[in-house]
């Protein structure tokens, strides 16, 4: 049987021989290697040639972001899983080993938890990440349906290979756009960046759930402000939601718009996990279609799972335009790719397309169809 080849890096003894014990639990992984800091993990990338690297964040000699640079740098193009802190410090130091080119990330146990806890949630998380990012060589079916990590991220969904083949809805036709949302998992940071910092000012509000705990989407929410003219925030209870700018769903909180007054105002809602997870794409598209029926715009980026594939359906028949990432530019093609595969996109476009495609169909008074496969 194939099987994952995964090197295992962290500075802590106890915790590289967690993540190997659970890891080497399953027989679709194979922990070929552990390093205890960034230098000595390249020499071993160079002489195990792993198909996937964990890596922690705070190290002596070579820390996690200077690892993964060095490792994009050398032309490794392995993925790679930071193990991160939940505090502001191991948020900052995770967007920052994103943006070097790491490829997600999974929090690590509170330091409260027992060990068989620990080993339960490490399982929960790194697992199924894992085998959609890198699955056994071979081509077999992976299936690792888990809880995520406190509910805020997506779990995996079944990898195979080939992929099913996108149906492309005809171009929608020309509607007014009160609303752009967007949703965004696994890949999801760097996409947000590049969308983000490639859009004008527009006339209308956009609103964001990217699948992250509390404290790392208020960093990434400051990250996409510094990016360009669209004014970014982590959205508040109450907040009417003005054009020209940008509001991130806060982690472990669904977003939800409402129509108020004349105005739209964002919504916290602490209902269970959609998808099991919370905030969910499907949650804000849902309630983006009670406010503005079709006069709305969805784009679902990048992620694991299906997260958004029934919330872009409600705006299809609510008479709305969907636009989702392609398979080549997505790091994993589970969000958007369920959305396509179901019928639901209008546009099936390259992550640097994205940004044209919804100030066109925002500020255009008539459009030309964007309905097409690259």
């Amino acid at each position: 049987m194939a099987r994952t080849r995964v090197l295992v890096v962290d500075d802590s003894v106890v915790v590289r021989r967690l993540v190997t014990e659970v890891l080497s639990r399953d027989p679709r992984i194979d922990v070929v290697g552990v390093a205890a800091n960034g230098r000595i993990a390249l020499a071993k990338i160079e002489q195990l040639a792993p198909d996937l690297v964990t890596m922690d964040v705070e190290m002596p000699e070579l820390d996690g972001i200077g690892a993964v640079r060095a490792m994009r740098a050398a032309g490794h193009r392995q993925p790679v899983i930071m193990f991160s802190t939940l505090t502001e410090r191991g948020a900052e130091a995770t967007l920052d080993a994103l943006q070097a080119g790491a490829t997600d990330y999974v929090t690590k146990p509170g330091s409260t938890a027992s060990m068989a806890a620990a080993l339960a949630e490490v399982a929960a998380q790194l697992v199924p990440r894992i085998l959609a990012l890198a699955p056994p060589r071979g081509g077999e079916e992976v299936r690792a349906p888990v809880r995520p990590l406190r509910a805020v991220t997506a779990p995996a969904v079944p990898v195979t290979r080939p992929a099913p083949v996108p149906v492309l809805r005809p171009a929608a036709p020309h509607h007014r756009v009160r609303l752009v949302a967007v949703g965004a998992s696994t890949g999801g940071p760097e996409a947000l960046s590049r969308l983000v910092g490639a859009l004008p000012v527009l006339p209308v509000p956009v609103v964001v759930v990217q699948h992250m705990p509390p404290v790392f989407t208020r960093q990434l929410a400051q990250r996409l402000d510094r990016l360009g003219p669209v004014r970014v925030h982590e959205a508040e209870q109450g907040q009417v939601l003005e054009p020209g700018h940008a509001y991130v769903a806060p982690g472990d909180r669904h977003l939800v718009v409402r129509y108020a007054a004349g105005e739209l105002v964002a919504h916290l809602d602490d209902g269970p996990p959609v998808n099991y997870c919370r905030p969910a794409v499907d949650v804000l598209l849902r309630s983006a279609v009670d406010a503005v029926r079709g006069e709305l715009l969805a784009v679902v980026l990048t992620g694991m799972g299906a997260d958004g594939r029934a919330g872009a359906e409600s705006v299809v028949h609510a008479g709305g335009t969907v636009v989702v990432q392609d398979e080549p530019t997505s790091v994993v093609w589970g969000m958007p790719g369920a959305v396509a595969t179901a019928g639901w996109a209008h546009a099936v476009l390259p992550l640097g397309e994205i940004a044209d495609a919804v100030t066109s169909t925002v500020t255009q008074a008539r459009r030309a169809p964007v309905g097409r496969i690259s």
